[in-house]
């Protein structure tokens, strides 16, 4: 079963996942600062503390939104650096892909 993308080349029918579970939690460290910046963000747009002018809450959402887009992107480029790397690298223990003579703890992956 193949399906042809484009008419140029042929690709399994099968869904490619670009983040498994364990990669997922490697991105975990990204999460927890998009869930805070989001919050505060949505605080401050459904509740006006500071009742400041229009300039000051434009001011203020872009300081939350920027930093939000970034890290989202940030976190989406990684996520796909690291699935990337774990399913054409061979892999080795915490700190042993820089030792000499360090095995590696799978055998590397044949497409």
């Amino acid at each position: 079963m193949e399906t042809y993308l484009f008419d140029l080349c042929l690709l399994p029918t099968m869904a490619i996942k670009v983040f498994d579970r364990d990669t997922l939690l490697d991105l975990t460290v990204n999460f927890v600062p998009l869930f805070i910046l989001l919050f505060f963000l949505v605080g401050y747009v459904v509740y006006n503390p500071f009742g400041i002018d229009l300039v000051g809450r434009v001011l203020q959402v872009a300081l939350l939104l920027t930093p939000f887009v970034l890290l989202g992107i940030l976190t989406y480029l990684s996520g796909k650096a690291i699935a990337t790397a774990e399913k054409t690298k061979p892999m080795y223990l915490p700190g042993g892909a820089t030792v000499d003579g360090a095995e590696p703890i799978e055998e590397e992956h044949e497409e």
